[in-house]
């Protein structure tokens, strides 16, 4: 057997059927939306088996973006664990078949508990489709395995429809770098934007003149290794800035290069922030401006000294860390 072979086959026929899955897409998958995003309420997303560690893992990314969810249990739901759901939570059921025994059994009790319910199903004529305020069809043709018993490309669709379920709702929350920093303090990523700027810039920071010819304000570039210099005028106040981006237009645009100096291709309006601006915050402004580092300065006057340069590779570089 070709391992590799079959392999692709697998990831062929999966992304086939999820294909299918996102063309039925409709409007019940933007009012299940509409209807999480208003609610005040939590969501509960239940199962068992296989879909059970699908809503499992959908419930997990839901809370850490800004969603109030939580796991249940299926099986354990009828013997206690049901009395953490409150009236006018919202219930989203994940079966494939949609007969689940286990599953079945909850729907009598959270109608009288109050709880909209979301059927997530691969069978949108079977009883818990019918047992439901809204279905997201996640019908697939086939599984990936030849005997078509083990739940892969039916799982894989739930996972998908429920990671729709939270990028959408973290987009319409505006769910942004701070606030994932508040759901994942422990993470490193998340020690690291919870840091301000001062103690992640670097502060040997490269200098050249208005006057200073290429070549030297290439070598300042090349031996500080920050992609970036900062000009000062002859009264040493910071006038722009010369990125790895402006000495390739300059080489494009100039014959005579090495006649030319640091003031003829700076660029003047350089972006500044200040030290004790969360990292977060900063790699929102990179982000808006489509840049990779910035000039930390004392204050927002235009003569501010340059305290230090900000680079998005003191975000991510996690080499040097003690994770």
């Amino acid at each position: 057997m070709d391992c590799v072979v079959r392999g692709r086959e697998v990831f062929d026929l999966e992304a086939s059927e999820l294909r299918k899955v996102q063309e039925r897409l409709d409007v019940s998958f933007q009012n299940v939306v509409e209807l999480i995003f208003h609610s005040d309420q939590k969501v509960v997303l239940t199962g068992i088996g296989k879909t059970g560690i699908v809503a499992h893992k959908i419930a997990a990314s839901l809370a850490s973006t800004g969603t109030h969810a939580i796991f249940l249990n299926a099986a354990e739901a009828v013997h206690g664990d049901l009395g953490m759901v409150c009236k006018g939570d919202i219930v989203i059921a994940i079966s494939n078949s949609g007969e689940s025994s286990e599953v079945l059994s909850l729907m009598e009790p959270l109608r009288q508990v109050g709880c909209p319910i979301v059927a997530m199903t691969g069978n949108k004529t079977s009883r818990l489709a019918k047992n439901a305020d809204f279905v997201l069809d996640i019908h697939v043709d086939s599984e990936a395995c030849r005997i078509g018993l083990a739940p892969t490309t039916s799982t894989t669709a739930a996972l998908v429809m429920g990671d729709a379920l939270v990028v959408c709702l973290m987009e319409m929350r505006n769910f942004q770098p701070e606030n994932f920093v508040l759901y994942h303090p422990g993470g490193a990523l998340g020690r690291r934007l919870l840091t301000r700027v001062k103690d992640r810039m670097e502060k040997n920071v490269p200098f050249v003149h208005e006057a200073t010819p290429f070549m030297d304000v290439m070598y300042e570039m090349t031996h500080k290794r920050l992609g970036i210099t900062m000009v000062l005028s002859d009264a040493g106040v910071p006038v722009g800035v010369i990125t790895d981006g402006d000495i390739r237009r300059a080489v494009q645009h100039f014959d005579d290069i090495k006649s030319v100096c640091a003031g003829q291709f700076m660029t003047k309006n350089f972006k500044r922030i200040l030290p004790d601006t969360l990292v977060s915050e900063a790699l929102e402004v990179m982000d808006i401006h489509k840049i990779t580092t910035l000039a930390v300065v004392e204050d927002e006057t235009p003569t501010a000294r340059i305290l230090g340069i900000l680079s998005i590779h003191h975000v991510f570089d996690f080499r040097n860390d003690r994770l």
